[in-house]
């Protein structure tokens, strides 16, 4: 069944027709740079459209420059619906947005294309819905064109099929979507909330128990350090220097497992992971790293991007690889990577002239202090977040999928109202 197929089966009244013949579009070539010669303009750009289903003058926008001719093609009116035309991902092709106000410096950007419907046969949001039904988006995400970027050529936006109901039938859709997928987008928010929440306890957790312990009222003292505050009484205090030694093991031809080292996931297989960085081809020289090692990424140790190796492999000759002299177990090493207040002390140690360009050295890595509990409170410790952990990731696991099936009904909701699937007596109210 082709694209168009699915618009078979239309209500009567109904027609199919080609976008080109109810819309003007235009391809922006509006880009992000400023020249004197030009006049200000506010820009929406391909983040705005990917990510808001509508886009105004109110939003937080770019500033940028334009010609007299480019703002008059491409100024964005109330009504008009743009969508993303390149990606580095044929399905983020064509993902639209609706423009609900204006202004006169509001011009639509670079990699997008602005469609104007004809008001007098068709809705804005009608034709925003349509765009975001699977029949229209499958259409031009098949139209999509290129190797490890995508293209939407022009003239495949205005040979794009689209239902055609009569104008009031139009309306009245619109007004039932925006109505339902309000509701639905409630729902999802919540349960997004639910889980930024659960990462906050989870993160809170860590944060505590691998600095003050499980007991709540174990006798404490200071621990010298800011960062730490106060531990319990019983607990050392230690330079890094005296808790783990530099591996500088480089392999002989590359050949082992990459990994790679991030502030979100720890140390994992680069397989596993969708990088697009570079890679280089010869990896000779690269540095050892075996279970139990903390790997830490020089560059973006600041932001958490360290932690314990579960497996043997290479890392970047620009990392450093830490083997611990027993003191610290793998795992509570691991944990206390993951705590704020610890990720925060290693920003401190870090030196570079930017913020974002800091890097942690070695010999900054050793001046730490860092905490050290007796061996068998730090398996306390690793056993209770792992119980905490399971409960969690199976709340986790719930809510996502709870997200994942109201996205997917909303979707089949607007592909079917704009398909003429709902009866009309359903719309009403």
């Amino acid at each position: 069944m082709s694209s168009t197929d699915l618009l078979a089966f239309l209500p009567d009244g109904w027609r199919r027709v080609p976008l080109k013949t109810t819309c003007d579009f235009a391809v922006s070539n509006v880009d992000k740079h400023s020249f004197d010669d030009e006049l200000p303009v506010r820009l929406c750009n391909y983040t705005d459209v990917y990510k808001n289903d509508r886009v105004s003058p109110d939003m937080d926008l770019m500033a940028a420059t334009a010609t007299s001719q480019e703002i008059a093609r491409f100024h964005l009116e109330v009504g008009d619906v743009v969508i993303t035309k390149d990606s580095e991902s044929w399905n983020d092709i064509a993902i639209p947005a609706y423009v609900e106000g204006t202004a006169e410096d509001f011009v639509c950007g670079y990699h997008l294309a602005l469609i104007r419907p004809r008001k007098d046969v068709l809705d804005g949001r009608f034709l925003f819905r349509c765009m975001q039904s699977r029949p229209v988006a499958l259409q031009l995400e098949l139209e999509a064109t290129g190797v490890t970027r995508y293209g939407l050529p022009k003239d495949a936006i205005g040979l794009a099929v689209l239902p055609l109901p009569p104008l009031p039938t139009q309306l009245r859709i619109a007004n039932y979507l925006d109505r339902e997928t309000a509701r639905i987008d409630g729902l999802i928010a919540e349960k997004e909330r639910m889980l930024a929440l659960l990462e906050e306890k989870r993160a809170a957790l860590i944060s505590r128990v691998v600095t003050r312990g499980l007991g709540s009222d174990v006798p404490m003292k200071p621990s010298g350090q800011e960062w730490l505050g106060e531990i319990p009484s019983h607990w050392l205090v230690e330079r890094a220097k005296n808790l783990f030694t530099v591996r500088d093991d480089r392999s002989d031809d590359g050949s082992e497992e990459l990994l790679t080292v991030s502030h979100i996931t720890g140390v994992t297989s680069r397989s596993e992971k969708d990088v697009y960085m570079f890679q280089a081809d010869d990896k000779a020289g690269y540095k050892r790293c075996m279970p139990g090692d903390l790997a830490i990424n020089t560059l973006w140790a600041w932001m958490g991007a360290m932690g314990i190796s579960p497996l043997a492999g290479i890392v970047s000759p620009d990392y450093h690889v830490y083997t611990s002299k027993g003191q610290l177990l793998p795992e509570y090493v691991d944990l206390l990577c993951r705590s704020r207040p610890f990720v925060a002390e290693v920003s401190r140690w870090s030196k570079g002239v930017w913020s974002s360009r800091l890097r942690l050295y070695p010999e900054n890595f050793f001046e730490m202090h860092l905490p050290v509990p007796p061996q068998d409170e730090q398996l306390e410790i690793i056993r209770a977040v792992e119980t905490g952990q399971r409960k969690a990731n199976a709340l986790r696991d719930s809510l996502q999928l709870s997200i994942t099936l109201a996205k997917e009904r909303r979707g089949a909701l607007i592909t079917a109202a704009v398909t003429g699937q709902i009866p009309m007596e359903e719309m009403r109210g």
